[in-house]
């Protein structure tokens, strides 16, 4: 069905005892002002009505599903310009009953070609699906201290996405962080950003291969500035005060962003 002629259609009424439940699994989303709580139940409406779930190997897309998912993935947007528009750029949500195995292939600087498989909780795909292991999807309400959400993770992705390759940054308007281009905004942006990947990426490096402290954010963000903000917003979103005692100023560089940046 065609984008336009889904939205003709409201939203669905979401049963009380449903979100009530799916609030007290997620306590990161409990947190949230009684308006907030509020916004959130109406983008979630929004985005079961205009997202398509899909079961694979089996696995039942049930209500309760749905709606856990839905809730945790309208946060990031939930005050952003835009509102759900940061998200048409798809509509499957592929959700597999645990963690899956994809099968990678890279090419390195000298142009061979390796193949490798790795082990993955979801996957954002450019202009297509987002893929997610139900499992980890409910490991999110007991991973909170852990900064851990693959959920907001892999939309966090869609984000970077918006209007290109993930490379960590999301799309900027002129003007952030009191730049006068949208160039001058990514570099204020990756002035902040860059700055802390390399510190987390420096701290799993010794702590792999001589054994110092591991950091508390997820070292998978040490992979790459596009999954380092992935990471980040993660912990962003459901243990701001743990990430703000590591990395003070990413968390205002998202402050600035997440309270108002507009989709363009």
């Amino acid at each position: 069905m065609l984008g336009w002629l889904r939205r003709l259609r409201p939203p669905p009424a979401l049963p009380d005892a449903d979100w009530q439940a799916t609030l007290a699994r997620y306590p990161f989303l409990a947190e949230r002002s009684a308006a907030e709580r509020e916004r959130l139940r109406e983008l979630a409406a929004t985005f079961l009505r205009d997202k398509e779930f899909h079961g694979a190997h089996g696995f039942v897309i049930t209500d309760e599903v749905a709606l856990a998912i839905a809730a945790q993935a309208v946060l990031p947007v939930l005050h952003l310009k835009g509102g759900l528009a940061w998200y048409d750029d798809f509509v499957g949500i592929v959700v597999h009953p645990s963690e899956v195995i994809a099968h990678r292939t890279t090419t390195d600087a000298v142009g061979v070609v390796h193949h490798y498989d790795e082990v993955v909780a979801g996957e954002a795909m450019d202009r297509g699906p987002v893929m997610l292991s139900w499992q980890d999807v409910l490991a999110g309400s007991v991973t909170q201290a852990d900064g851990y959400n693959v959920v907001i993770h892999e939309f966090a992705h869609k984000l970077d996405m918006a209007q290109g390759e993930a490379d960590g940054c999301p799309p900027l308007p002129p003007g952030f962080l009191g730049s006068r281009s949208a160039r001058a905004a990514r570099s204020a942006w990756f002035a902040v950003l860059q700055p802390a990947y390399e510190a987390l990426r420096e701290k799993a490096i010794v702590a792999e291969r001589f054994g110092g402290e591991p950091p508390w954010l997820d070292d998978y963000g040490a992979q790459s500035p596009a999954e380092f903000f992935a990471v980040a917003c993660e912990a962003y979103f459901v243990n701001r005060q743990a990430l703000e005692a590591e990395f003070p100023a990413l968390v205002g560089l998202f402050d600035a962003f997440f309270n108002g940046a507009p989709h363009r």
